[in-house]
């Protein structure tokens, strides 16, 4: 049985082309509860989520890891899975987590790759090169380039290793870090969900990695670069 926790915040626009790509999983609808942890969206987002989700609440905790650990505090399951509310996730991804879990019985955490919901070349030649990125982080265990977007772990583990940093970008890559004192970190190449490029098309990929490794480099946080709680104006 799994947890799925999905962080949101003005999402109106993609979450239920989302929820219903999560609702259309070929694991059985009541093998899996679907948990819509939102930042107090001033739009419809809560009221499209409540027609797909069993739990749909106002986060307590600051930022988008305090919305995932919240979250997590509220499941009933013992597997856990993160995502986001601008994805749509390919129908047997679910059941893949699954097999990946009997298949790793010593794992941790669990994680894998993206491809773009944008159309264009440019976006599949990003996406391209950042997927070998998390290859060679999976492969060598130097570091793990996972996502909040498409991780699974054991609730657990993750809660003994203190959860998700509460911080403005780099909490989904520092986890591992911590998790994988708990158990193996296993990437899955097959573990893989559309990933939606707005951040990029409308902030720039260059400057979105600059603010990010920025950020990532004060400790999680800084006051200069934003890199989350962006609006977008593109769909």
């Amino acid at each position: 049985m799994i947890s799925v926790v999905v962080p949101s915040f003005n999402e109106e626009a993609c979450i239920e082309a989302f929820l219903k790509s999560l609702c259309d999983q070929t694991l059985p609808r009541d093998q899996y509860e679907i948990i819509v942890v939102d930042g107090n969206s001033k739009d419809k987002t809560r009221e499209i989520a409540e027609k797909y989700a069993d739990k749909v609440f106002i986060q307590t905790s600051k930022k988008v890891g305090g919305a995932r650990n919240d979250g997590v505090l509220a499941s009933k399951y013992d597997l856990i899975v993160t995502t986001d509310a601008d994805c749509f996730l390919p129908r047997p991804w679910l059941e893949t987590i699954v097999k990946d879990f009997e298949k790793y019985p010593d794992a941790s955490i669990i994680y894998g790759p993206i491809y773009p919901l944008e159309p264009g070349f440019k976006h599949k030649f990003e996406v391209f090169l950042y997927n070998i990125v998390v290859r060679i982080g999976g492969r060598t265990g130097i570091f793990y380039a996972t996502l909040g977007a498409n991780t699974a772990f054991r609730k657990n583990l993750f809660i003994e290793a203190g959860m998700y940093k509460v911080c403005d970008a780099g909490d989904d890559w520092e986890l591992p870090k911590r998790m994988k004192n708990y158990g193996r970190v296993v990437l899955d190449m097959k573990m893989i969900i559309g990933f939606s490029m707005r951040r990029y098309i409308n902030f720039g990929l260059f400057r979105s990695a600059f603010q990010w490794f920025y950020v990532v480099a004060k400790g999680g946080f800084s006051d200069k670069h934003q890199y989350m709680g962006k609006e977008y104006t593109k769909k």
